[in-house]
């Protein structure tokens, strides 16, 4: 792994623990079923942090980027439970970097919307990652996703099927999507 990966996965693991506070760790857990385990940090201190965590740690490429994503939304350590926390800040971090995601990285957004344990996540993962991938598609790539936000309608996982369903309610299909950009979402 990426020596710069693992810093910044240091940083904003460690930044998010300081900015929590149990009673908030407390209230996310709960919200979230305890699937989850949760630092306590509000969204803003979320934000900030992967704002910052960019600023430190310079024009990471794509392949740093999904990288430092997928350590952020796995379990921090053996034995312990994912945190929502992590898992939010790799949705801000790939969200800021969405002009970096191909249409290969359906496979592993398909991986988080899988294990993400509430719709509290899933969600912004379609709203403010997924859509814009698909929005910045050019004519090559757009039947590929096609076929895999084709097959998430008919998967027997609830959270894909709520996540196809994410995605045309925002009165858009692929096609729409794809061949509409810079034009809105309309």
């Amino acid at each position: 792994m990426n020596e710069r990966v693992q810093e910044a996965v240091g940083f904003i693991d460690a930044t998010l623990q300081n900015e929590g506070t149990w009673y908030r760790a407390k209230d996310v857990e709960s919200r979230v079923g305890g699937a989850l385990g949760s630092y306590g940090s509000s969204v803003g201190a979320v934000r900030g942090t992967v704002r910052d965590a960019g600023r430190k740690f310079k024009d990471l490429g794509h392949d740093e980027v999904t990288s430092l994503a997928t350590l952020l939304w796995g379990r921090p350590g053996p034995g312990r439970r994912p945190i929502y926390e992590r898992r939010l800040a790799a949705i801000v971090l790939l969200q800021s970097r969405a002009a970096l995601l191909r249409h290969s990285d359906l496979t592993r957004l398909e991986g988080f919307i899988r294990s993400a344990d509430t719709d509290e996540l899933v969600d912004p993962l379609i709203a403010d990652v997924v859509v814009p991938l698909l929005q910045g598609l050019g004519e090559s790539d757009r039947p590929r996703a096609d076929v895999v936000i084709s097959r998430w309608h008919q998967d027997p996982d609830d959270a894909l099927r709520h996540a196809a369903r994410l995605i045309a309610s925002q009165g858009t299909d692929l096609q729409r999507i794809s061949g509409n950009r810079g034009r809105g979402r309309g």
